[in-house]
């Protein structure tokens, strides 16, 4: 039986598109051209650079250390690497040792995912998701601190009482509307309203479930970020957003089958990142990192873990839970017996 192999490019734009978790390269190549039309307007094209470097590494890494060849083809081990990719750009300066950084940063979070995948999700079945990336891009703009050819341009290391609280303002409508959409643009570290648009549409092209998930999920954030009087400056930028964004998807629609009691769920679980976003941002900023999507990783993790569980402990299980019917089934068969 003849062997199919998968397309280089192909793999690579799917692994674009499974940062949002859809496997369409439709949808990759869409994300792409949210991060060019990012790249032209800002005149900065490391971003977008990177992101291409490190989806490519990512899936070549994959093909060498011969992963799952389905995995590879349906893109889970690009998204991180193309995560990574656009992020170091975004917090190194541009020299010829970054790149030599991206390069080494999108292998690197290839064997994080596989290790992500043998440990958690083989043990616990929770998915690793963008944990890889984190963990990888901590390390590398931490890391970078310590290289003389290497130049951190993010934001420079503050502690918790430096945090200005007060009674923000609502925006404007129209600010609003940049904010919703940039909320969904900052998963790829794209503070444009354009790019997240063109992000949304290619999701909405590969599902419209998920699409209504990530539009919820932005909105749900905005009102939540700006009701609470977080910092409108950062609000604005998209920054409360992203991974409220990418909870509501992956709680609502990804990883758990959707019904209400799922929904109201998932709303739970997206309103709790907003708040774990501005912990971890407290948290991490003295070490002069970014939180990157860790408040989302944290929270999906422990929002997805219960999932076959959701009874309380060590009380005899309850019956009928929202999720799947294992429980049911298995009271009923103890009751037959």
């Amino acid at each position: 039986m003849a062997v199919h192999k998968s397309n280089l490019l192909t793999d690579s734009l799917k692994g674009a598109s499974q940062v949002f978790f859809m496997e369409n390269s439709v949808t990759g190549i869409l994300f792409f051209a949210a991060m060019a039309y990012a790249s032209y307007t800002s005149g900065v094209w490391a971003t977008t650079i990177g992101a291409a470097i490190g989806v490519v590494i990512a899936t070549l890494t994959a093909r060498l250390l011969d992963c799952d060849e389905k995995s590879i083809a349906s893109g889970l081990f690009g998204f991180n690497g193309v995560l990574v990719g656009a992020a170091l750009p975004t917090f190194i300066a541009v020299s010829p040792q970054l790149w030599i950084y991206v390069v080494v940063g999108a292998a690197a979070s290839t064997v994080v995912t596989a290790a992500f995948s043998a440990t958690l999700t083989a043990k616990w079945g929770i998915p690793g998701s963008t944990g890889p990336f984190v963990l990888t891009g901590w390390l590398m703009v931490a890391g970078a601190y310590s290289f003389g050819g290497l130049l951190v341009t993010g934001d420079a290391p503050k502690l918790t009482t430096d945090y200005v609280q007060g009674v923000a303002t609502i925006p404007q409508p129209i600010e609003l509307v940049q904010i919703f959409f940039r909320n969904i643009g900052q998963v790829y570290l794209l503070g444009n309203e354009i790019s997240g648009a063109i992000i949304l549409l290619g999701i909405f092209i590969a599902s419209i479930p998920a699409g209504i998930a990530v539009a919820a999920g932005s909105l749900v954030a905005m009102v939540v970020s700006i009701g609470m009087g977080a910092d409108l400056a950062v609000v604005s930028q998209g920054l409360y957003g992203f991974s409220p964004v990418l909870t509501a998807l992956a709680v609502g629609v990804i990883f758990l089958k959707t019904s209400p009691k799922v929904m109201v769920y998932a709303l739970l679980a997206t309103v709790t990142t907003v708040f774990v976003q501005g912990a971890l941002d407290v948290m991490v900023a003295p070490a002069g990192i970014p939180s990157f999507t860790a408040p989302y990783v944290l929270t999906m993790y422990l929002f997805i873990a219960p999932k076959k569980l959701l009874a309380p402990h060590p009380h005899r299980p309850v019956v009928g839970h929202m999720v799947g019917h294992e429980h049911t089934e298995a009271a009923l068969s103890t009751k037959t017996t």
